[in-house]
């Protein structure tokens, strides 16, 4: 079943309420209307039976007076006959039968009279309340009120009202006509406005409708004409499709980063893969020469599979850390990793200048293994990538939360390792931390770099709870700043 439009139920609820006040306000129009101009016809009854009562007018007397209206021949008789005529009487006895002496005057006429006398009821009573009723006889309406004379003979008193309810009959049509008019109008204008109303509603149907077709950049406009709540949904549904439209492009960025890590790996294993085998077929058809060639054949070999170790280590080491990181939780000497690996460094390269700067213990709480792995990273980069005389500074330092220098109870713990190398290039500096990135890959593949170190160092500092960032610029050197939790 289909339902109806938000616009068309507002639009009969308007409607539908003010037919309903139509209805009331008729309906008091119409019965206050008749109440009015029924009053007005039983003042009349009750003036002409208050007349004759107060008068004290007898039976004689009534039909004299007839008789002079009867036998009109002055200005006086014909006044009297007039007067008797604008009202509708009947002469009563004592018995309660109808006197002949005014029937001229009396009205209905004499055929009617029985029906209407009839449907009157008891005279004697009505007169002794002094009630106004309404009496219907052949197919017409009166009031009637009786009226007792001095000689206990009665009058009735009736003043037809079917006038009145000609009128309050065309009221009646005149309200209805005017009530159809403004429902219509009512219908109309309500309609237009619903719909003017609820334009915000349908944009965001018109945006749900075209992000679900897969454009997520789809906002809901402001309108001038929106009420508070339409705006409060369209604010609260502008942040979820911004949310959504986030979520979308970290999805999808991560997706491309996935490709693109699958390719790199696939790529970066199959050069090394590639040449131990051709080394291997070389072996086996006997193409290899005895003595130096075989033994540079042989180095090779290894060379390249101590590289497709490596790199599957590096590459096991990122899953493991994106997986579960760091599971491993003690207080840890950043200050004595540093001077290992400077020692280290100075170790494989003799003539390099290299300062070591440490304040006491800087203790943090991590992973030994994975922490000394950052610092050999930085350190192997600064080995691989800058000549031998380019010098390089490690230090170590704590910071208070302010960013001051301080003593070990400051919050972090500041690893920095710096050099006076070639540096990199801003657009180089900014993807330095993406997986199999180099800066120079044909270098980077002759000195046996994967593109993976940095991209451990901050998996594993960020791991700690820590931050990594660098500073560098074309020859200006490289600095590397890595910030961890200090030790409470």
């Amino acid at each position: 079943m289909k339902r109806g439009t938000l616009s068309g139920r507002l639009t009969l609820t308007n409607v539908l309420i003010l037919a309903v006040g139509l209805i009331l306000a008729a309906g008091a129009s119409v019965v206050g209307t008749y109440m009015l101009l029924l009053s007005e016809v039983d003042d009349s009854v009750k003036r002409e039976r208050g007349g004759f009562e107060n008068a004290q007018v007898t039976t004689e007397m009534l039909q004299a007076v007839c008789g002079f209206a009867k036998n009109a021949t002055t200005e006086g008789d014909r006044e009297l006959e007039q007067s008797l005529s604008r009202e509708t009487f009947v002469l009563l006895g004592p018995d309660g039968k109808p006197l002949k002496a005014c029937e001229q005057f009396s009205h209905p006429d004499p055929g009617d009279r029985s029906a209407f006398l009839a449907k009157l009821g008891d005279p004697k009573q009505l007169a002794e309340s002094g009630e106004v009723v309404t009496v219907s006889a052949n197919d017409k309406h009166y009031r009637a009120a009786v009226g007792k004379l001095g000689d206990e003979a009665m009058v009735v008193f009736a003043t037809p009202y079917d006038g009145v309810l000609s009128a309050v009959r065309k009221l009646l049509w005149v309200e209805t006509a005017i009530a159809i008019v403004l429902l219509t109008l009512l219908a109309a204008l309500s309609w237009r406005a619903a719909r003017w109303r609820l334009k915000p509603l349908e944009d965001m149907v018109e945006t749900a409708s075209a992000i679900s077709e897969g454009d997520y950049s789809r906002r809901v406009g402001a309108t001038a004409h929106g009420a508070a709540e339409v705006e409060q949904l369209r604010d609260a549904l502008n942040a979820m499709l911004h949310q959504i439209e986030s979520a979308m492009r970290t999805r999808e960025h991560a997706s491309a980063r996935l490709r693109q890590f699958l390719a790199d790996a696939s790529h970066e294993l199959r050069t090394p893969l590639a040449t131990v085998r051709g080394y291997l077929q070389l072996y086996e058809k006997g193409m290899l020469g005895h003595g130096d060639e075989e033994e540079r054949a042989l180095k090779r070999v290894g060379e390249e599979a101590d590289r497709m170790g490596r790199l599957v280590d590096e590459l096991l080491a990122l899953a493991r850390l994106d997986a579960h990181p760091s599971r491993e939780r003690r207080p840890v000497d950043l200050a004595e990793l540093a001077r290992d690996g400077a020692a280290d460094l100075l170790a494989q390269q003799p003539g390099r200048p290299v300062e070591v700067r440490t304040n006491g213990r800087a203790q943090v709480v991590g992973d030994e293994a994975q922490l000394r792995q950052v610092v050999g990273n930085l350190l192997a980069n600064v080995r691989t990538h800058t000549p031998e005389e380019a010098a390089c500074a490690v230090s170590v330092a704590a910071e208070n939360g302010d960013g001051g220098a301080g003593g070990d109870g400051g919050r972090a713990m500041v690893l920095r390792i710096a050099d006076t190398g070639p540096g990199m290039r801003e657009a180089d500096a900014a993807r330095i931390f993406d997986r199999f990135f180099r800066a120079d890959p044909d270098r980077g593949r002759v000195a046996g770099g994967s593109g993976l170190g940095m991209s451990i160092v901050r998996a594993v500092v960020e791991a700690h709870g820590g931050e990594v960032a660098l500073r560098t610029a074309p020859g200006e050197g490289l600095a590397v700043t890595v910030r961890l939790p200090a030790h409470t």
